[in-house]
């Protein structure tokens, strides 16, 4: 056994704890720490690949953002876990069962496409690229109307949440930008003249009393 080969022993062994324990720690935020883990050990495991841009978007997209953002709103909201988990494994059996059902409908449908000998050939100049490179040809070339139908299908989903929280309740306070924009200075400064107030002055205690 080389290096590598146990080295991507080492990060498996790694990545199906810390998933594990995603689901499985009593704490949310223990939860979204396991998560980091997670995704820090798979993008070490497609480094190894030789899959360096897919290594490099998930601790940048994934780890550098979303999970620090998600961690964030997580120690904001304090949610019980308590509360949230009521009932769980009531339910577990049924979700390792879908769950298991859904990883061999994928295991069967895209197992042929990770056999070595379906692999195809690179010449020595598409070689010398880099897969970071070839990704992006083949992206942008062979896949670019997938791609902007995705990122079609990404602006309307950023549209209908952003629709879906804009709307008027009694109980929440929102800002108009139509009327922050009419807005003059008479509405915003109001100049009120006031009297001036003189105090009266202390009485005397010897003028109460005397000799």
């Amino acid at each position: 056994m080389d290096t590598i080969t146990a080295l991507f022993y080492v990060f498996s062994v790694v990545l199906l704890g810390a998933a594990f324990r995603v689901i499985t720690a009593r704490s949310t935020v223990h939860s979204a720490l396991f998560l980091i883990l997670a995704f820090f050990s798979a993008s070490c495991i497609w480094m190894l690949l030789k899959a360096e841009f897919l290594a490099i978007t998930l601790v940048l997209v994934y780890i550098g953002a979303v999970m620090v953002l998600f961690l964030f709103v997580v120690m904001m909201l304090d949610i019980g876990s308590d509360r949230v988990r009521e009932g769980f494994y009531k339910h577990l059996p049924l979700a390792g069962f879908v769950g298991a059902l859904i990883a061999l409908e994928m295991a069967a449908i895209l197992m042929s496409g990770f056999r070595v000998s379906n692999a195809p050939e690179l010449s020595p100049a598409a070689a010398k690229m880099g897969n970071t490179k070839l990704l992006g040809i083949e992206i942008y070339t062979h896949y670019l109307y997938p791609l902007q139908i995705a990122a079609v299908l990404l602006l309307v989903a950023i549209i209908a949440a952003i629709a879906l929280t804009l709307r008027q309740r009694k109980d929440s306070r929102y800002q108009n930008p139509a009327e922050q924009v009419k807005v003059t200075k008479a509405d915003r400064l109001r100049i009120i003249k006031v009297k001036p107030t003189v105090e009266a002055p202390a009485a005397d205690n010897n003028s109460n009393g005397g000799v």
